[in-house]
């Protein structure tokens, strides 16, 4: 239950930094802004949640390395950011790590 807690933690992650980028447009700021607000109060409450079972060190690396790729993934997916060949390998050796992690414990 508490890995679940966790990748779930991990994908409410990658919610609020959409949700801040969301809020640079003025007709979506509000928006934006609460649901910025909301993912991070989830992700937090589901990281403490997780962080009960699962170490300290291993949870927080793979909740920022979920939302960090998840993030990367949506940047180049919907908003158009650059996606070369040395940020996919960057992106791949987060997702690494976090499997490396997962099987660690």
């Amino acid at each position: 239950m508490a890995w679940f807690a966790l990748v779930c933690a991990g994908f409410f992650e990658i919610g609020w930094p959409v949700g801040l980028k969301l809020a640079q447009s003025p007709s979506t700021r509000l928006g934006g802004f609460a649901m910025a607000l909301v993912c991070l109060g989830i992700s937090g409450t589901l990281l403490w949640f997780a962080q009960r079972q699962i170490p300290l060190g291993t949870a927080y690396a793979v909740w920022t390395g979920i939302g960090a790729a998840g993030t990367f993934a949506v940047g180049v997916l919907v908003y158009g950011d650059p996606g070369s060949l040395m940020r996919y390998v960057g992106v791949t050796l987060i997702v690494a790590g976090v499997i490396t992690l997962k099987l660690a414990t």
